[in-house]
């Protein structure tokens, strides 16, 4: 009997202690599960995506003043000034500049240690007209507008050389219609192509260190994308200084398609060419190029149905962007948030879009989750 006590006090003993150990390890569980949810919440886009691409985000003076821009420092470690560069903006007459805004978003990046890309140095749009207007009226010769692209590149490059590490130097010179090439615009119907290799050259010489990039929307659709390619091809060719090619991703839940995409990666880094992704957003909408005003009978609500489609739309981007790990240098998103989108204005004035990883509030958007959620992938 004296044995048989002994045992049962040992089992006893025993399942005291299991229990014990069980508790204290469910309480582990629990700890650490607490702490990596801490750890997620500290951690931000630039993080999860360390050993992959800098993430970026467009900003306006706004957008790097209070709250936003606490958001900004823990999402992002890269930004581009979304209109305040552009040469409308910032040299509105021939003989004046406009520093102040572009200056203070160029010391934020400086004072928190935030890479920055420039946009953009030539344009069709937001230009003023002083640069093609000769004194009598009339259009300024080639020589003269050549010179005057110049003295501006030379100004804004120069200003900001060891800030702003990549420049868009021409923006959008491809056609949108498929029976023309070159976009028909003041630059090109004076200057030819050569307001293109002259932008590089320029561009080059008033900062040798900084990166430059042709950019361009619709760079995904194949008959567009044939043409940026057919232009890059060109530029490559003829020793143009010319390092990369900027992807502007204003995509939909609709398109690009992933071949589409993948297809565009492979072609335009066959040339030896980084590629960015440059102005990521992801609309709720089908893509329309022309402004239009509202229907009486458009609803403008973000529908869980929505939601999801928006969620794998994202899921399926960033996936194939970690796959081009060795090609993409950088992907940036166009504005911080769904508070304020310039989709909200473009192409239907006053239509509420969705487009981006945050929402009207700031929070992150079940997008945002799915967006960071590879670990398994990375193990």
């Amino acid at each position: 009997m004296a044995h048989l006590n002994i045992l049962k006090n040992s089992a006893l003993l025993m399942l005291s202690l299991s229990l014990l150990t069980g508790c204290k390890n469910e309480s582990d569980k629990k700890e650490q599960t607490a702490v990596t949810a801490e750890e997620q919440q500290e951690k931000g886009l630039k993080d999860y995506y360390s050993d992959y691409f800098p993430i970026g985000v467009a900003v306006g003076p706004g957008t790097v003043q209070g709250e936003s821009a606490e958001l900004l420092k823990k999402e992002f470690n890269s930004i581009t000034p979304e209109n305040v560069m552009k040469m409308g903006p910032i040299h509105p007459e021939q003989d004046r500049f406009n520093w102040e805004q572009a200056d203070a978003i160029a010391n934020f990046a400086r004072e928190n240690d935030l890479m920055m890309r420039g946009h953009a140095l030539v344009w069709h749009q937001q230009t003023g007209d002083w640069i093609f207007e000769a004194e009598d009226g009339g259009k300024v010769s080639k020589e003269e507008l050549l010179s005057r692209m110049k003295t501006h590149i030379d100004s804004v490059v120069s200003r900001y050389k060891g800030t702003i590490y990549a420049w868009d130097v021409v923006n959008e010179a491809i056609a949108d219609d498929s029976t023309q090439f070159l976009r028909k615009s003041e630059w090109y119907d004076i200057a030819g192509e050569d307001f293109i290799i002259k932008a590089f050259e320029y561009a080059r010489a008033a900062d040798p260190d900084a990166k430059l990039y042709y950019n361009d929307y619709n760079a995904i659709i194949p008959e567009k994308r044939d043409r940026i390619y057919k232009l890059l091809k060109m530029l490559v060719d003829r020793d143009v200084p010319i390092d990369g090619v900027g992807i502007q991703g204003h995509w939909s839940i609709y398109g690009p398609s992933e071949e589409e995409l993948r297809k565009a990666l492979d072609m335009y880094s066959s040339l030896g060419l980084e590629v960015q992704i440059t102005e990521l957003d992801v609309s709720i909408y089908p893509w329309e190029k022309e402004q239009r005003d509202r229907r009486p009978d458009e609803s403008d609500e973000f529908t869980p149905e929505l939601e999801q489609k928006q969620l794998e739309a994202y899921d399926m981007f960033f996936r194939v962007f970690r796959d081009y790990k060795d090609v993409l240098s950088s992907v940036t998103f166009w504005n911080l948030s769904d508070q304020y989108s310039w989709l909200d204005y473009y192409p239907v004035e006053g239509r509420k879009n969705y487009p981006l990883l945050f929402d009207e509030d700031m929070q992150r958007k079940k997008a945002y989750f799915k967006v960071v959620d590879f670990q398994e992938e990375k193990e």
